[in-house]
C-alpha cells in the first residue's frame, strides 16, 4: 500500500447560492490553495476536512492500492485524480496523487 499526496488546487465560492439558500455560518472551511496533506494509505490525514474526506477517500483507497486510469484515462497522470468536496456553496478542488512511498 502506498501513501497519497492531496493538494488543494482551487477554492470556489458561489455567493449567489449562499445568499439565496444557506443559513449564515461563521466558519466553513480551513483549506488554503497550495496546502498539502499526505494520506498514509487509507487513513484520513490529520487536519483534513472530514466532509471532504468522505468524497476523496474511495479514490485515495484505490490509488494507495495501485489503481490507475480512472474513467478510461481521464487524467494525464494515471496515478492521480482531480476531485472536489461535496460543499455546493464553496467547493474545494483537490489533486490526489499516489506516491512511490510505502504507507506505514
Amino acid at each position: 500500500m502506498k501513501k497519497c499526496k492531496i493538494t488543494v488546487m482551487r477554492i470556489t465560492r458561489y455567493e449567489d447560492l449562499m445568499a439565496q439558500y444557506e443559513n449564515p455560518i461563521s466558519h466553513a472551511c480551513d483549506m488554503a490553495v497550495g496546502q498539502t496533506f499526505v494520506a498514509n494509505g487509507w487513513e484520513r490525514p490529520k487536519g483534513f476536512c472530514p466532509s471532504a474526506w468522505d468524497t476523496l477517500s474511495p479514490f485515495v483507497l484505490a490509488l494507495s492500492h495501485g489503481a490507475e486510469n480512472f474513467y478510461d484515462g481521464w487524467m494525464k497522470n494515471p496515478k492521480s485524480a482531480m476531485l472536489s468536496c461535496n460543499d455546493g456553496f464553496r467547493p474545494v478542488s483537490f489533486l490526489v496523487e499516489a506516491l512511490d512511498e510505502d504507507a506505514d
